[in-house]
């Protein structure tokens, strides 16, 4: 890794436009709904992406691997994850959503021990940095959240596999390696598209809405900087974190979003939320402090 503060710079990054979505999804809602404003968000990040990408020489590639690796990271990476989440965080409850939906740290630790060789695996001190962030999420939404678990279970369950397919798109982008972020980020978003656009046209039929100037700048914010710009960063950090210390700006998310109540809806900041705040941080630490390399010397 070239410079592992610049990395962790992106992460940060990654975590606030992603913490921020939720914010302009709120502000988009009223007058978009849910399958036609993902549908806007995914267009129009892929559209973006796709004017620079040419504008910068890149070229996608034409052969059916590179695409049907496309679709797949689309399926589990965008397209499943957001519309479980806008559908099961309706009946779930938000505060058990947010518990839920960051676990993916830890579908990411379970699934590299069955999947990856062991010299890939995480160590026990990703599991440690994992577990201590949760608990951390578990402080920043309150205690009290747990207490729903089990109740609406499908719903409940629907955000918990959002989470899943997150893991699994963390590791299944280890794939993409040898493909600029660019590439990958447009083609996976191109082949969301593709999906999203023709259910929000028999869903929503948006032609006889009526978005008003709030709802379509949110919606295109969220599409060109909290999509597009965060895709680009999201596929260099799998490259340079890695799946677990990529998946880990899950635990940086709801501390954004405590943040950004503090400072632009005065909203009073909690000791207990400080202090889910801080472990959080100290768990994403935890989990991309590098490993110790041991060196064998050669015998003469």
């Amino acid at each position: 890794m070239p410079n592992r503060s610049l990395e962790f710079a992106l992460l940060g990054c990654l975590a606030l436009l992603w913490g921020s979505s939720y914010f302009w999804i709120a502000l988009a809602l009223p007058t978009i709904p849910p399958a036609t404003l993902i549908a806007i968000r995914v267009l129009s990040a892929a559209f973006a992406l796709l004017v620079i990408m040419l504008a910068t020489g890149f070229r996608m590639p034409l052969d059916g691997r590179s695409w049907r690796l496309f679709f797949i990271q689309s399926l589990v990476n965008s397209t499943g994850p957001w519309l479980l989440l806008a559908w099961g965080q309706q009946y779930a409850g938000t505060a058990v959503s947010s518990v839920l939906n960051s676990t993916s740290p830890l579908w990411v630790f379970v699934f590299s021990w069955v999947l990856m060789s062991a010299g890939q695996r995480p160590g026990a001190r990703q599991l440690a940095g994992a577990l201590l962030g949760f608990g951390g999420i578990v402080l920043i939404v309150g205690v009290g959240a747990l207490e729903d678990l089990g109740q609406n279970l499908v719903a409940q369950l629907a955000v918990l596999m959002g989470a899943v397919l997150y893991g699994i798109a963390a590791l299944q982008g280890r794939l993409f390696a040898g493909m600029a972020p660019i590439v990958t980020a447009t083609g996976t978003l191109i082949c969301s598209s593709l999906v999203l656009v023709p259910m929000s046209l028999v869903i929503d039929r948006p032609w006889q809405l009526t978005p008003d100037t709030t709802g379509l700048v949110s919606a295109l914010v969220l599409g060109l900087v909290c999509t597009a710009l965060a895709f680009l960063i999201y596929f260099r950090l799998l490259s340079t974190l890695g799946p677990m210390g990529t998946a880990s700006q899950a635990y940086l998310r709801s501390g954004v979003g405590v943040v950004l109540g503090v400072v632009f809806l005065s909203e009073r900041l909690e000791l207990a939320t400080f202090a889910g705040i801080c472990l959080a941080i100290f768990g994403v630490v935890l989990i991309n402090w590098p490993r110790e390399r041991t060196y064998k010397r050669n015998k003469v």
